[in-house]
């Protein structure tokens, strides 16, 4: 008979694993993923030096021209919530195959497109693949290294790959251009994208949600009605003014946001969990690298139009000038992170990121008409405060959500980066358009009071000496435009460095559970 008072144990639950360091296959693998992440980050701005080829070979119309650029753009912003959610659902390594699929097959059809459709359709491929490789990169990054130290030194150098890849795109355009035929610009992508499918089943673990649920459908159209509309009218409010057209698209896409966001507090299985923000640290994170895409992409507006049309360097050489600045980059992430294992508080790391960016617009304030010097310090400054940010909010974000949620967290966090940058050309390139505008002499012809381009445009056509003045007068209004901006970024940025350390203050890195510390999957998986 049984002893009662001494029932059978019950057995223990399993211990997890402790966690495991990446060894030199992993890190082998992050190579791999690095190299479409840089041709994804440079397709924003590959065709800076195509177009004109582009407009002699198609002869587009004036809005198959811009659909041309921003198509690409575009399409990448409307689907990345998207991409993140299904990658989590059907395995991150089976989505960015396919992506990497899609991309190179769709840079073939563009380079040797023989119409203005067919490039721009290919250039929506382009966007669709770019929307699968973005996050599943840095989801992946998530499953690769359990190690928060290797974590955050592979997002730091993640941050640096997309940063600097959007810097590289436009001088490789200009490179290859200048050698071959513009279709060469597309055709880069194929050996990356090729070694990718080769050695990527081989490398790369595959990652999912085990029980994501239903994938909601309806929220798709929704996501792309309330992303797109916002992200279009805030691109074009710089160049065209407020007008009525383009608040009406900002509208429209905040009405359908509304509807999105209400479809994700009631569906049972959302696209974008409301759990994700109730997080200690996710929130927060996704606002401040909001503002620091903002800050970023807001300096990178007037930088370039000054090395071009205030100092009269060709396109060409201001995209090689405006590489100086990224030589600061690539150190700025892994000092934040060296900070980080140190014993200083992210949340410190973090304001002091901001902080430094804040100088950064500082210069820009103290910037003449003839100070290319000063301009390239003060976005190398801003750059390296800004990456540093980016990187550590990058990383809590990360750390503070599930494993199997990486993707869609990944999403969230780049869906953010793409409306700070938008909002951040709009709203700083109003404030130096207005400026600009009060500053031209009443005299000035009237569209030279539009924009600097069209004011250096109207004084060519001027006998020689009206069309100095003009000149002279249209840099000087550009250079008052951008110190006022310079005045609002320093700031917006010291008002982040404060939010950041009240923020951020009281978040802790996310105890590690189970699914974390297991690993993704054998070392020998094969797809």
């Amino acid at each position: 008979m049984k002893n009662p008072t001494n029932p059978p144990k019950l057995p223990s639950p399993p211990t997890p694993d402790p966690v495991r360091r990446a060894g030199r296959r992993e890190w082998t693998a992050f190579g791999v993923l690095m190299l479409p992440l840089l041709l994804v980050s440079m397709d924003v701005s590959v065709l800076y030096f195509a177009i004109p080829q582009i407009s002699a070979d198609l002869e587009p119309s004036g809005t198959q021209q811009l659909w041309i650029f921003d198509m690409y753009a575009f399409v990448l912003a409307g689907l990345l919530m998207t991409m993140g959610s299904l990658g989590d659902r059907i395995g991150r390594r089976k989505l960015l195959l396919a992506g990497a699929a899609a991309f190179g097959a769709a840079s073939l059809v563009a380079a040797y497109a023989n119409s203005a459709e067919t490039l721009i359709a290919a250039r929506a491929v382009l966007g669709i693949g770019g929307a699968t490789l973005m996050p599943s990169t840095l989801a992946m990054i998530r499953t690769l290294f359990t190690d928060p130290g290797q974590r955050s030194k592979a997002i730091g150098m993640w941050s640096a790959v997309m940063t600097g890849g959007v810097a590289l795109g436009s001088v490789m355009s200009g490179v290859l251009v200048e050698h071959f035929w513009w279709g060469s610009v597309f055709l880069v992508n194929l050996p990356a994208m090729a070694l990718l499918l080769v050695l990527g089943p081989f490398l790369l673990p595959e990652s999912k949600n085990p029980a994501p649920g239903r994938f909601d459908l309806l929220s798709v159209p929704l996501s792309l009605a309330a992303v797109l509309p916002v992200i279009y009218g805030i691109k074009e409010i710089p160049s065209e003014g407020w007008n009525v057209r383009y608040v009406v698209s900002v509208t429209v896409g905040l009405l359908f946001a509304t509807l999105f966001v209400h479809r994700q507090r009631t569906v049972e299985s959302p696209m974008i969990p409301p759990a994700l923000f109730r997080g200690r640290g996710f929130a927060p994170a996704v606002v401040l690298n909001l503002l620091s895409s903002f800050a970023m992409m807001g300096s990178a507006f007037f930088t370039t139009q000054y090395l071009q049309s205030v100092l009269g360097k060709s396109s060409m050489e201001a995209a090689l000038w405006a590489l100086l600045p990224t030589v600061l980059v690539g150190v700025a992430a892994p000092v934040a992170a060296q900070l980080v294992r140190r014993g200083v508080h992210r949340a410190y790391v973090v304001s002091g990121g901001f902080a430094l960016a804040a100088c950064g617009y500082g210069l820009l304030t103290a910037a003449g008409t003839d100070s290319m010097w000063l301009v390239l310090a003060g976005a190398g400054v801003i750059a390296s405060g800004i990456v540093a940010v980016m990187s550590q909010l990058m990383d809590l974000a990360l750390g503070t959500v599930p494993a199997q949620q990486a993707g869609t967290a990944s999403s969230v966090l780049e869906t953010g980066t793409e409306f700070g940058g938008a909002l951040g050309m709009a709203l700083l390139g109003s404030i130096g358009t207005a400026v600009y505008r009060h500053e031209m002499p009443d005299s000035a012809p009237a569209t030279a009071h539009e924009t600097l381009g069209a004011a250096l445009a109207v004084a060519q056509g001027l006998p020689s000496r009206a069309g100095e003045a003009l000149t002279t007068a249209a840099r000087e209004a550009f250079t008052s435009g951008m110190q006022a901006a310079g005045v609002a970024g320093a700031l917006l940025l010291v008002g982040a460095a404060v939010l950041s350390a009240v923020a951020l203050r009281e978040v802790r890195p996310r105890e590690p559970d189970c699914m974390d510390l297991a690993p993704a999957a054998p070392t020998h998986s094969r797809p």
